[in-house]
């Protein structure tokens, strides 16, 4: 029986970061596309995301059969969590980078990416930006209806991406939240 393992928490705190890391370059390329149809980006990031999240959540189900006394792992709770919105990035990525034309809404919801990639940690704020969304919604109810064609797919896809950012949040509302090393450093000093 194993009684003792080694942790194997900063490496999982490592791969948190990565991802993390990646989900802010991988929103701020979307968010350049939005404001100025900058399409230069080569997209590394979703390749590397994808073996980031499958090594932590290996790493992670590792650390939970070694300790026995153990009986959630928040570290694989918030790796099955990152892979469900990275499901969801990767399934409107193809949708925002075709949008026809330049629309007044795109840059809306580009201020609306940018903002979200700025908050991506391991705590929960998610609250904060499902408000934020829901005002951007509200918003665009009450704008003027396309005059064209084209405005009216490109809006379309806009509030397609908005619908799945929402799906995006509520996957992380009922997560508590991981504690970062430095979270860690600041109790053990207040302790």
């Amino acid at each position: 029986m194993n009684l003792y393992m080694p942790s194997v928490d900063n490496k999982l705190e490592e791969y948190q970061i990565g991802i993390e890391a990646n989900f802010k370059k991988i929103f701020r390329e979307i968010t350049q596309y939005l404001k100025n149809q900058d399409s230069s980006w080569d997209g590394r990031e979703l390749t590397e995301t994808a073996t980031l999240i499958e090594k932590a959540k290996a790493l992670a189900i590792q650390d939970v059969e070694n300790h026995f006394l153990r009986d959630e792992n928040l570290y694989y709770q918030y790796f099955k969590i990152r892979e469900k919105q990275f499901e969801i990035i990767e399934r409107v990525l193809p949708s925002i980078t075709s949008i026809p034309q330049h629309v007044e809404q795109a840059n809306i919801v580009a201020e609306f990416v940018e903002s979200l990639s700025r908050g991506i940690h391991p705590g929960n704020t998610v609250l904060i930006y499902l408000e934020k969304l829901m005002r951007m919604k509200a918003e665009f109810e009450n704008m003027e209806l396309p005059k064209t064609r084209e405005e009216f797919e490109a809006r379309a896809a806009l509030l397609h991406f908005v619908n799945e950012m929402e799906q995006f949040l509520l996957l992380k509302r009922s997560f508590k939240g991981l504690k970062t090393s430095e979270d860690k450093k600041e109790a053990a000093v207040t302790n």
